[in-house]
């Protein structure tokens, strides 16, 4: 495998990813906005970027630079900015590595391109029909096909990769502040929701993005990921609280009063990305490639409490 591009070196997944394929043996050049050791500092990942020096000796990238979903959306035109980011920024940097010579480019998307909640038992798949909810999926989505676009014309190979909510140690936002609470042995108030959830755990999503890097069938392909076992809330509540070694305790809420409190203390986004399901189908992705996720939910959940 020749040299790796990593973009957002710098982040969650991607310092993960990085230590990852330094653990393997991996070549890997890492890209960060922010002074970091071992990480070469750009100035921008802007539309205007010249990415000629970075891109010297690159045979494949794993873009994950990107401007992510915020709860509490600042920016005048939130659309526009993240256009600006997530697709404009994306095709100058794929462009810039196709006139390179760059051999393949894998896209880190987000299911939020299918959309915010599945149905019982209809799990998204990756022949959906994009479904976009909010400024931050619909910029993934456009960035999708734009890439598949620039491949098409180009010749450069594109994989893309639509993962649910990662987790692991390191992880920040929602995911966090359940951790949190299970840690301060805070009762569980799901019991009676009975969603499903998919997730990924940061090891699986490295894992994978490693595989899809040199694997023949990931060509031009879109794949989804996730754990392969989904959770309610008030399962993976439970199994955070007890790798925090803390004992459960239970406070069952009816759904409509979950959902009535979320609309007084104007959280009925929090309340319902706690309360829907949001279920993704990666069989497709096991067989296509003779992928399958290395570290068990059981485990994963447990290593969230690493150091």
């Amino acid at each position: 495998m020749g040299m790796t591009l990593v973009t957002g070196a710098s982040g969650f997944v991607g310092s993960h990813l990085m230590a990852e394929m330094a653990r393997r043996g991996l070549p890997a050049r890492g890209i960060t906005r922010g002074a970091t050791p071992g990480l070469i500092t750009v100035p921008s990942y802007g539309p205007d970027m010249d990415w000629h020096e970075c891109l010297q000796g690159i045979d494949t990238i794993v873009h994950l630079a990107a401007r992510v979903h915020v709860m509490r959306e600042t920016a005048a035109n939130p659309l526009a900015v993240f256009r600006e980011a997530n697709v404009e920024a994306t095709l100058n940097l794929a462009r810039q590595a196709a006139e390179a010579g760059v051999r393949r480019f894998v896209f880190v998307s987000s299911i939020k391109v299918n959309g915010e909640r599945t149905e019982p038992g209809k799990p998204f798949t990756a022949d959906n029909p994009p479904n976009p909810q909010d400024p931050y999926g619909i910029s993934k989505a456009e960035a999708e096909a734009a890439l598949m676009a620039l491949g098409r014309q180009t010749g450069l190979e594109i994989t893309i990769v639509r993962p649910p909510l990662v987790y692991g140690p390191g992880v920040r936002g929602n995911f966090r502040s359940l951790m949190k609470w299970a840690a301060s042995g805070g009762p569980s108030i799901f019991p009676l929701v009975k969603n499903k959830r998919s997730f990924i755990y940061v090891a699986n999503l490295c894992d994978l993005l490693i595989t899809v890097l040199d694997h023949p069938d990931a060509t031009n392909r879109l794949f989804l990921a996730s754990d392969g076992q989904d959770l309610s809330t008030h399962e993976l509540l439970t199994q955070l609280t007890h790798a925090a070694g803390r004992r459960p305790r239970n406070i069952p809420i009816p759904l409509p009063l979950l959902r009535g409190l979320g609309l007084l203390t104007g959280r009925q986004d929090l309340i319902a990305r706690l309360t829907d399901s949001l279920q993704v189908d990666v069989t497709p992705t096991c067989h296509s490639l003779g992928w399958y996720p290395p570290v068990s939910v059981d485990d994963a959940v447990k290593h969230c409490f690493d150091p």
